[in-house]
């Protein structure tokens, strides 16, 4: 080789690698995590990798895990870290049943969760009476006569007599929704406005409280509440487009904020309407949604017909709005003796509770369901709803060949009988049972149903899981406070805060109650290959908590803070 051309052939090498190093440096640079987690204590919920000390996101996907050292060596220009100096992070949690738009409505309504007694529900309505205009419906959610303190004066079944709160509001009608949604308190104006006088038959699957005279009493379970709904819908048409979007808006805001707060990512909702459904999926399009909704359709059979061919809706504004679910319901609530039984109440004697939906009505929605793809959800809490929903199942699947792998579910499964749970894991059947329920229903359970009943088959949650049956937990929010913590807590200690407990050896591990919470809520909605555990390619969604809730003991789990709550990759959530 020449000298000139010995010259050009090393310029030549110089400028190839010059290139490659050029190229290289562009490519790691572009493979450099956004975010670093480190110094933690990482439960991932995988088997496979169960513990780790930190974790890497690139863009709203978790990009590596390992120890701290192996994570601080991707750190690149603009990679930020996060220093978790030991604090607990485990897969975000994911609220598996709760009502999105109520709880956000019980937040800038009166809410009553918190009342000790009767006396303190006027207080708060007699404050707003103040404020109100004439006319204008006040609304309210939360109170519960089982868990009150004191009883009122005069009550009719256990329950207060309109009298007071009609002389507080005489010019507004009043509505307040029990704490489980299946009964509610009027006022005399709302009666007037709703038609409820002596004459008024109860409806089908209602029950309307009346004293000796007849007169009602301002109690109104299950389908008994209907007509003060219409009232309620007739109030609402005068109001403006404007006036509702708004309100409508500032209850999503709230609900968002407050669940992030309580370290939730992803918010399985438990029946919402068209209306409802085309909001969500707008603000995901819009990229407005902090955390993720998974969303029950819930109308009556014959609307549903008519909006079957829209569904399903997967992974709207990028895996943040999915509707893939159908929900119907065939009983009540407990706490309102209209939990549907095969044997009477012990506190009821001849009373069985409430078939709210007919059960063909139901086995046709199962029908529509498998024809469309789509999964169906029953609210069922009493035995006998139990019963019927899974023999409507049985019949559904044995008509179904060519997909065993529908992952229909139950709604609460909290009374179920003794030859009934095993079904659950037999049919594949999902139990979406709230851990908080359990503890917050415990001082009226035995009363309801006895103690075989309340011992055996009431949030049987270890006759369950060793069954082999995938359990869904949550806490039906605004029903119960949307804290996962506290569900959690009730999950694996069954006590009360003041210590009382409920039938122990029906408890959850610590480990299982975690998957409750994560993976097995994913799985419930098809969406465990993206979400329910820390893996690399999964979506990152994590929470990150004060405490390790595997380890610490159970007086300390309910001081547990979120100090970080992660959605796409992002903090939405910080400590102060």
């Amino acid at each position: 080789m020449n000298p000139k051309t010995r010259i050009l052939f090393i310029v030549l090498l110089v400028v190839l690698v010059w290139n490659m190093g050029c190229n290289t440096t562009a490519t790691n640079q572009s493979e450099n995590p956004d975010l670093l987690l480190i110094n933690g204590k990482f439960h991932t919920v995988n088997d496979q990798q169960p513990t780790v000390e930190a974790l890497a996101i690139k863009g709203n996907k978790i990009q590596q895990l390992g120890t701290t050292t192996d994570i601080n060596a991707l750190v690149g220009p603009n990679t930020k870290t996060i220093d978790l100096n030991g604090a607990t992070a485990i897969p975000g949690f994911i609220e598996g049943h709760g009502h999105f738009a109520a709880l956000g409505y019980s937040l800038i309504r009166l809410n009553f969760l918190e009342t000790k007694n009767w006396e303190e529900v006027l207080e708060m309505v007699r404050q707003k009476v103040k404020t109100a205009k004439p006319g204008a419906w006040i609304e309210g959610r939360g109170w519960h006569q089982e868990k009150w303190d004191q009883q009122p004066d005069k009550t009719v079944q256990n329950y207060p007599t309109h009298d007071e709160l009609s002389a507080i509001a005489p010019n507004n009608p009043v509505l307040l929704r029990h704490a489980s949604g299946h009964s509610a308190f009027a006022n005399k104006k709302a009666m007037d406005l709703s038609g409820i006088s002596r004459e008024t038959a109860n409806p089908a699957g209602g029950l309307i409280i009346r004293d000796g005279s007849g007169q009602a009493t301002g109690v109104f379970e299950e389908r008994a509440m209907d007509a003060l709904y219409l009232a309620l819908k007739e109030y609402q048409s005068t109001l403006s487009e404007e006036e509702l979007e708004a309100e409508f808006q500032k209850a999503v805001a709230m609900a968002q904020e407050e669940c992030l707060r309580n370290g939730i990512t992803s918010f399985q909702d438990a029946g919402s309407d068209f209306k409802e459904i085309a909001a969500y999926k707008k603000l995901a399009e819009d990229k407005e949604l902090d955390l993720r909704l998974w969303v029950m359709l819930r109308r009556p059979y014959e609307e549903t017909k008519t909006y079957i061919d829209q569904l399903p809706i997967l992974n709207a504004g990028d895996h943040f709005f999915t509707v893939r679910a159908i929900k119907s319901q065939v009983d009540g609530a407990l706490g309102a003796h209209g939990a549907w039984l095969l044997q009477p109440y012990s506190d009821k004697p001849g009373f069985v509770g409430q078939n709210t939906t007919p059960v063909s009505e139901v086995a046709n929605m199962a029908k529509l369901c498998l024809a469309n793809n789509l999964q169906l959800c029953v609210h069922a809490i009493g035995d006998r709803a139990n019963r019927e929903v899974l023999d409507i199942y049985s019949e559904a699947f044995k008509k179904n060949k060519t997909n065993n792998n529908l992952r229909w579910r139950i709604e609460h499964a909290q009374h179920v009988n003794e030859a009934d749970i095993p079904r659950f894991a037999e049919l594949g059947v999902i139990a979406s049972m709230q851990g908080i329920h359990c503890t917050s229903d415990a001082p009226f359970v035995e009363k309801r149903l006895g103690e075989h009943r309340a011992g055996k088959e009431s949030y049987a949650w270890r006759t369950f899981l060793d069954s082999g049956a995938k359990i869904a937990n949550g806490t039906d929010a605004p029903v119960e406070k949307v804290s996962p913590i506290e569900s959690y807590y009730a999950s694996v200690t069954r006590k009360r805060k003041d210590g009382m407990e409920f039938f122990p050896e029906q408890k959850m591990t610590r480990v299982e109650a975690l998957r409750t919470y994560t993976l097995d809520n994913a799985y419930a909605a098809f969406e465990e290959k993206e979400k329910g555990s820390l893996e690399v390619g999964k979506l990152a969604d994590i929470t990150i908590l004060s405490k390790d809730i595997l380890k610490v003991s159970d007086s300390e789990l309910l001081q547990t803070e979120i100090l970080y709550t992660i959605v796409n990759g992002e903090i939405k959530y910080q400590k102060k």
